[in-house]
């Protein structure tokens, strides 16, 4: 068999080797379905991260919120990540957190800051996953 031949062949099974491998790692693992958020997003009423305000105010308000919430290292990545958006000095919190208490503390650091009437908690918490443990 001609090199060529070979390092075709070669090339053909690593790239099969490959595939198999990522299928593996896919096998029960549920992909993310965000349908029913993004379909509640598209309502003309829905805030979103685009229609922040870019006065400065707003957006000083924005970044004292966030600073606050991504200071408290209690809190899950997921609460470190949730949407600030200040229009008109009104705060719109959106997203996931992992409890009820990180729900509740991320509201109040927003409420701390733009004060009690100017604060929408639209924050989600996730339902519980199982997490099991892949072989290595």
């Amino acid at each position: 068999m001609k090199a060529s031949a070979r390092s075709h062949i070669r090339n053909m099974l690593l790239s099969f080797a490959g595939v198999a491998a990522a299928s593996v790692l896919v096998v029960g693992q549920t992909a993310p379905d965000n349908t029913k958020v993004n379909k509640r997003d598209q309502a003309a009423s829905a805030v979103t991260a685009d229609q922040q305000g870019n006065p400065q105010s707003d957006v000083a308000m924005t970044r004292a919120i966030r600073r606050a919430i991504v200071a408290d290292k209690n809190l899950s990545t997921y609460a470190h990540n949730v949407k600030v958006v200040t229009r008109g000095g009104k705060v719109t919190l959106k997203g996931p957190v992992r409890t009820d208490a990180e729900k509740e503390t991320v509201a109040a650091k927003a409420t701390e800051i733009a004060g009690a009437d100017h604060v929408t908690n639209q924050l989600s918490v996730m339902a519980a996953k199982s997490r099991t443990k892949r072989k290595a």
